[in-house]
């Protein structure tokens, strides 16, 4: 088995994606301004991930690993998943994505069997669940990033619905019913109801978001822009509401997130690099063009308040390592000056992602370089890996904990 290769994705053109970011990343033209949104690196079935050797020689990655699944992953990967456990995508958010949250291991397993023994396609839009996995993950921004994640706290909760005209009769019913009660009143409030509670709202900000008087670091911002990408005549997004009711969280770069299973969020503008359990299991609420499911979205959602837990990353080596509770995944972020390097011994298959940059990569095979156009590379266990900076460079690498 070869120590490493040099690995090419695949691109996710969803509609809310960037049109620069990552043509630029992947050398290639983008004259027709066509989105990319996601690029996409494992094993998932919607990932065709390729191998390419020094040796002149290929593969699709799913299917070089299959030649030797022991010696790809090594032992304890091996054992514990039989499987590259995790997917290492970067994404470019121009446009803001849906209201979402991720089923737990136990959950996913149970409603793919079931959507399975309905008959549903794999490919359905009306599909919720495409894999029987859990999809906690990790979201380190490359620039200034935005999101929405979880719950505000209790008294942040209370101030919002008393500082916003518009909400404040959604106090009484947070009072009474706390964080479920409130999330399932806005998530299943008629339509009518929708329009007529956030139509005066957006009278009211929208103007002043179209001339440049709102602040990102605002509600009122999100809520203008998504209203104005999202509803549609007669149909105000309900997504809304969700704008004023989570965390509004600024990550700046280098700094990382991590949302685990029943954690609401929406992702609202920035780049990143985001690591995942393998799955694209995403139950959606709004603020969306692809399929809704409020009753599958509340069924997992956890409705408890939320303090965002902002991660800068230990430093190990002259790189970061990003902690996380899920055994999937681990993604360290090196910063390197030109000239700088570093080394490991790979004991599982790891993936490396350059995002700015040039870096050659050397092992007892030789060398592969990493730049635009050919940003990524896997190694494989047994053989020590040696990375080298040519230029000022950030690369990412995603691998198993404890390995």
């Amino acid at each position: 088995m070869h120590s490493m290769g040099q690995l090419t994705g695949t691109v996710k053109n969803y509609d809310w994606g960037g049109t620069s970011f990552i043509p630029s990343l992947l050398n290639i033209t983008n004259e027709p301004g066509k989105p990319f949104a996601e690029y996409w690196l494992g094993i998932h079935p919607q990932a065709d991930c390729r191998l390419m050797f020094n040796d002149g020689s290929s593969a699709l990655l799913r299917d070089y690993l299959t030649s030797d699944l022991q010696a790809a992953l090594g032992d304890s990967v091996f054992k514990k998943f039989h499987n590259i456990p995790f997917l290492l995508k970067t994404l470019d958010v121009k446009d803001m994505l849906s209201i979402q949250v991720h089923p737990s291991k136990a959950a996913a397993e149970k409603d793919f069997a079931e959507e399975n023994s309905k008959g549903i396609p794999l490919d359905s839009p009306e599909r919720n669940y495409k894999d029987n996995n859990h999809k906690p993950e990790l979201a380190a921004a490359v620039g200034e990033f935005w999101l929405l994640h979880g719950f505000k706290p209790e008294e942040e909760m209370r101030g919002t619905l008393e500082k916003v005209p518009e909400l404040r009769s959604l106090l009484a019913v947070f009072e009474i019913d706390g964080y479920r009660g409130l999330y399932k009143t806005v998530m299943e409030m008629p339509q009518e109801e929708v329009n007529s509670q956030l139509q005066p709202l957006l009278d009211r900000i929208i103007p002043l978001y179209q001339k440049n008087k709102l602040e990102k670091s605002g509600a009122d911002f999100w809520a203008a822009r998504a209203a104005l990408t999202f509803s549609q005549p007669g149909k105000t997004d309900r997504g809304i509401f969700s704008v004023y009711l989570f965390n509004l969280v600024h990550l700046q770069k280098g700094q990382a997130i991590f949302q685990d299973a029943g954690v609401p969020h929406a992702y609202l503008e920035g780049q990143n690099v985001e690591i995942m359990s393998s799955s694209d299991n995403v139950l959606r609420g709004g603020l969306t063009h692809k399929h809704i499911d409020v009753k599958e979205l509340l069924k997992h959602v956890k409705c408890v308040p939320t303090y965002p837990n902002i991660l800068d990353g230990d430093r190990m080596g002259n790189g970061l390592v990003y902690k996380t509770p899920a055994p999937d995944f681990e993604l360290s972020a090196y910063d390197l000056a030109r000239g700088e390097n570093f080394a490991w011994l790979a004991s599982t298959a790891e993936i490396i992602l350059l995002i700015e940059g040039e870096v050659t990569i050397s092992s007892k095979e030789g060398n592969i370089f990493l730049k635009r156009g050919t940003p990524a590379a896997i190694v494989f266990p047994g053989d020590e890996i040696a990375v080298s900076a040519k230029e000022k460079s950030l690369i990412f690498k995603a691998g198993v904990p404890g390995q």
